[in-house]
């Protein structure tokens, strides 16, 4: 079955969607494993969709009355594509990339009504978890990227996941997003205590060598870290124009035209790293 892994941090800008196409790219593509790889777009604002369809492949998946995680999470209900009623989780599926040797990136798209969501969240926790459920033996790993709010989609990520992963980055204000992660964390522990959830770790992404500022707040997160027994990964992920300008492309920062070798290098550094923590093998 695969493993799955959500990337969520409570404060927003510290890339988690360009954080998830890549390590999707990577373990797909880019490592000698060739994995099956399934991206879940779970932030209304859909930036993990559009950077791994464009922006025009992205509306025709929903001009074409496509499902997408909005309908994943209000069946039985209306939506602008009509009545929901038991959905198959793999019509909302849309096929990426297919690479030679056996690996492949598939997504569920996401779309901004999936706010609308938050509005009635009654009877609607689960349904992550048991639509993945119907297609993991499809794929060695799930990758789930999250809103940057505390809500009903914030459980049913813990729910449906194995692992999560907290990108940071490593500046004022860095640590904001921590405290309110520990707490979600231990109310669906306790809520759900036979639930094998577990932190895998946080990674500072975006690191720009500015040494005086970073310093200080990578020894606060740590302090944090260490606190709560979390573990902070080695590798961190340096600042490149590149990965916005992949977004722009299309492309993983190892595809990105003009892109520093040393920074898909440090990429992949953590990537490994990351599937050495989580059984990835």
């Amino acid at each position: 079955m695969a493993i799955t892994v959500s990337l969520i941090n409570m404060k927003g800008g510290v890339g988690k969607s360009t954080l998830s196409v890549n390590l999707a790219w990577h373990y797909a593509a880019y490592s000698n494993w060739l994995k099956k790889v399934l991206v879940v777009d779970l932030d209304p604002q859909f930036n993990a969709s559009q950077y791994l369809v464009g922006v025009k492949k992205y509306q025709e998946h929903l001009s074409d009355g496509k499902p997408t995680m909005w309908e994943i999470m209000e069946q039985h209900t209306t939506t602008p594509t009509g009545k929901v009623g038991k959905l198959d989780p793999k019509k909302a599926i849309r096929s990426v990339r297919s690479i030679k040797g056996g690996g492949k990136i598939d997504l569920i798209p996401s779309r901004l009504e999936l706010a609308l969501s938050l509005k009635n969240p009654g009877h609607k926790v689960d349904l992550l978890k048991k639509s993945l459920q119907k297609v993991e033996s499809d794929y060695d790993l799930i990758i789930i990227d999250c809103a940057p709010t505390e809500s009903i989609l914030t459980t049913a990520t813990y729910l449906a996941s194995d692992y999560i992963l907290v990108p940071v980055k490593p500046e004022y204000l860095s640590t904001i997003g921590l405290p309110l992660l520990v707490s979600s964390m231990e109310d669906f522990l306790l809520r759900y205590e036979d639930s094998s959830l577990e932190l895998a770790g946080i990674v500072f992404n975006g690191c720009s060598g500015y040494a005086p500022e970073e310093a200080k707040s990578k020894s606060e997160v740590k302090k944090m870290a260490a606190a709560n027994d979390w573990h902070v990964f080695q590798s961190e992920i340096s600042y490149s124009k590149s990965y916005p300008k992949g977004a722009r492309e299309g492309q993983p920062i190892f595809r990105t035209s003009y892109a520093r070798t040393t920074a898909a290098s440090n990429f992949r550094q953590f990537a490994s790293e990351f599937a050495t923590k989580i059984g990835l093998t």
